[in-house]
């Protein structure tokens, strides 16, 4: 009988297994630590969406400034509104009756009067001075009101602001002139060609004395705070940056995402890291809205004010809408796709509810359900992007039509889900009894 071999390994005890994986943990450990390059992955992806969380309330501002304010067609559509904006049209024909009235009193009419005749009629009219000019105040003050209120007016308002835009610019940059200007850190609009307008009717309905009235320029205050001056400063480079700098904050946030170990999760903190982005400025919005009203002078008529703030941000409103409804898409996007507990719960849900009506109704896919169900996921992706791409190039997207892509992009993705025949079968749950 052969001798057993002195080379074979005897098998080990419970002690010697013990003590040779401490000799491992030993020698593992005084080996060099490992290189961390996943935690400086880790470190650059949050600086980076940090970065561009904290640009794109900014890059929102810069689009606006390029895109609405410096874009002539563009402004005449924001302040179009206002012509037929009840407090704005209220303010423009107390601003223009309160400078007639002081170039039209009872002493102008006396003047007409023949040189004898005057101190008959000065002491003729003697206390009916005041009710007269109350009525021809009257007169005017209806006279103007009517115009203001006609389409006339809004032609001259449109037309106003379209040769002026360039001047509204030079508000904002220091450059430019025209009807428009910046006064004090004020920007004003003259309202001389509503007044010469109002003029020439006084004339045709018998109100002679109008015609000599001489040109006058007065001024409509479309904005005023003491930061209109230090912000010309930097209106210019959010001008030049409108296009970059959303771009950059785009590239910050893709960069972030794909430099990350954990992408799917990046993708999601990304996303809502521009979403409360785009809601802070919203926010911000609301809150200088009502400290900008609050400081406007007893001269100011603070609800056309108001009416113009808003006509001047409805765009950035809707620039925030998109954002803070593209990034919270996005985000859910992102999560359903994954497989956590959470979001492999409502997949199968849904899934499951799809496919348990499909099963019910006793409908097959076929040879377009197989192909659905091994395309699937590049199906669900490509709804998923092309609703995003129809709510970004969408012009002015308001909530309603965000709404309504939302329901239209969850109707396709039931469809997919319809389509999808894997052969299983989808039952619905027994009746209990």
């Amino acid at each position: 009988m052969a001798s057993p071999d002195r080379n074979e390994s005897k098998p080990l005890s419970a002690g010697d297994e013990l003590d040779s994986l401490r000799a491992r943990v030993a020698r593992l450990e005084t080996r060099s630590p490992p290189r961390s390059r996943p935690r400086f992955r880790s470190f650059f992806a949050v600086l980076l969406i940090l970065l561009a969380a904290l640009l794109t309330p900014l890059s929102a501002v810069a689009a606006w400034a390029r895109n609405d304010v410096g874009d002539t067609d563009r402004y005449v559509a924001m302040v179009t509104p206002l012509a037929s904006d009840p407090d704005v049209q209220h303010a423009v024909s107390k601003r223009v009756t309160d400078v007639l009235m002081t170039h039209l009193d009872v002493h102008s009419l006396v003047q007409q009067v023949a040189p004898a005749d005057r101190p008959v009629l000065d002491k003729a009219l003697g206390r009916l001075s005041a009710p007269l000019t109350a009525g021809i105040t009257d007169f005017v003050q209806g006279t103007v009101d009517k115009f203001v209120a006609s389409d006339a007016f809004e032609k001259v308002w449109v037309g106003l602001n379209r040769n002026a835009h360039a001047a509204v610019v030079k508000a904002l940059t220091g450059s430019g002139g025209g009807a428009v200007k910046l006064t004090d850190d004020t920007v004003v609009i003259d309202l001389a060609p509503v007044i010469d307008r109002v003029k020439r009717l006084l004339v045709d309905q018998g109100l002679t004395i109008a015609a000599k009235i001489p040109e006058v320029h007065t001024d409509f205050t479309v904005l005023t705070s003491d930061a209109i001056g230090k912000a010309k400063k930097g209106f210019l480079v959010l001008q030049l940056a409108g296009f970059w700098l959303p771009l950059l904050t785009l590239l910050l946030a893709a960069g972030g995402v794909l430099l990350a170990v954990r992408r799917r999760r990046a993708l999601v903190t990304a996303a809502l890291a521009v979403a409360v982005g785009g809601a802070v400025l919203g926010l911000a919005l609301s809150v200088f809205r009502a400290f900008y009203l609050d400081s406007l002078p007893d001269t100011v008529s603070q609800p056309a004010a108001a009416s113009v703030f808003d006509a001047l941000v409805v765009y950035l409103r809707g620039v925030v809408r998109l954002v803070v409804t593209l990034g919270v898409v996005v985000a859910l996007a992102a999560w359903l796709s994954g497989g956590g507990r959470a979001a492999t719960r409502v997949k199968a849900m849904w899934n499951g509810g799809i496919g348990a009506v499909r099963d019910a109704a006793g409908l097959t896919g076929g040879p377009v359900g197989a192909w659905v169900h091994r395309a699937k996921r590049w199906l669900n992706w490509t709804v998923v992007v092309v609703a995003a791409a129809v709510l970004l190039v969408w012009d002015r997207p308001t909530g309603l039509v965000t709404v309504w892509i939302a329901l239209g992009a969850l109707f396709a993705l039931a469809v997919v889900e319809f389509l999808d025949d894997d052969s299983t079968p989808h039952l619905l749950p027994a009746p209990h009894g």
